[in-house]
C-alpha cells in the first residue's frame, strides 16, 4: 500500500511510519517542520507539508490508499484541532481516499460512571481539557461528515512509549481498562492497530479504540 502520514514526526506519527514500513509499505510522511525531519524513521518519502491547508492535503493524499493523521497542535492551540479535520476529511472526500483520525479518549465512556465520559470525570486533570474538547470536537465533526470514508480511532487513558507486543483489545465508545483498572497502550501497539485497519478495513465511518491485551 502507499500511505500517507500527517504528523510524521510526532511521538505516534513516527510509530505509524515505522509500523508501515516494517510491514513493506510505501510511506509518504510529512512533517510541517523541516527541523523535525530527523525524527521521521528513514525510509519513507519525507515531504514538506501542512494538514491544515486543503491544498497539501489533496497534493500529498491524492496517490495514496489511505491517510493517516497523528497530528496533534501545540499547547495553547488546541482550538485548531477541529479546523484541521475539517480540512482532512475535504480533501480525502475529493480525493477518494480512506482517512485515519488518531483522535483521543475523552469522549470515551468511563466503565462504572454512569455513562459520564472521560473528560466529565471529577479528577479528570484540569489542564488537559482543552485538547480534550477539542477531540470531543474533532470526533463531532467526523461523525457529522456523510462524503469521506473516515476512521476514528481512540487510544486509551494511558498512551506511552513501550513495547511492540503486537497484541491488543477492540472496543467501540468504552473505555478499556486491564483486571487492576489501568486503561494503556504501548505507542508501538497503538500503530499495530492503526496498520491493521489501514490493511483489513473494519470501521468505515464510526470509531473504535484500543488498549493492550
Amino acid at each position: 500500500m502507499r500511505i500517507t502520514v500527517f504528523g510524521a514526526a510526532g511521538d505516534v506519527g513516527s510509530r505509524v511510519v515505522a509500523e508501515a514500513l516494517a510491514r513493506g509499505h510505501e510511506v509518504v510522511a510529512v512533517v510541517r517542520d523541516p527541523a523535525r525531519a530527523a525524527a521521521v524513521p528513514s525510509g519513507a518519502e519525507l515531504r514538506t507539508g501542512d494538514a491544515s491547508n486543503p491544498a497539501d492535503v489533496e497534493m500529498l493524499g491524492a496517490a495514496a490508499d489511505v491517510i493517516i493523521t497523528a497530528t496533534r497542535p501545540a499547547s495553547g492551540r488546541e482550538h485548531e484541532l477541529p479546523a484541521l479535520t475539517t480540512v482532512l476529511l475535504a480533501g480525502s472526500a475529493r480525493t477518494g481516499v480512506r482517512l485515519l483520525v488518531v483522535g483521543g479518549a475523552s469522549t470515551l465512556t468511563v466503565p462504572g460512571a454512569d455513562g459520564a465520559m472521560l473528560h466529565e470525570i471529577p479528577d479528570f486533570p484540569a489542564e488537559l481539557q482543552p485538547i480534550a474538547q477539542a477531540c470531543a470536537d474533532q470526533l463531532a465533526i467526523c461523525r457529522a461528515d456523510a462524503d469521506a470514508d473516515w476512521t476514528y480511532v481512540s487510544p486509551p487513558a494511558e498512551l506511552v512509549p513501550g513495547q511492540r507486543t503486537g497484541a491488543y483489545r477492540l472496543g467501540a465508545d468504552e473505555l478499556l481498562a486491564g483486571a487492576e483498572g489501568i486503561s494503556t497502550i504501548s505507542m508501538e501497539d497503538f500503530a499495530v492497530a492503526l496498520l491493521d485497519e489501514a490493511e483489513r478495513p473494519a470501521h468505515s465511518r464510526t470509531r473504535f479504540t484500543v488498549a493492550s491485551a
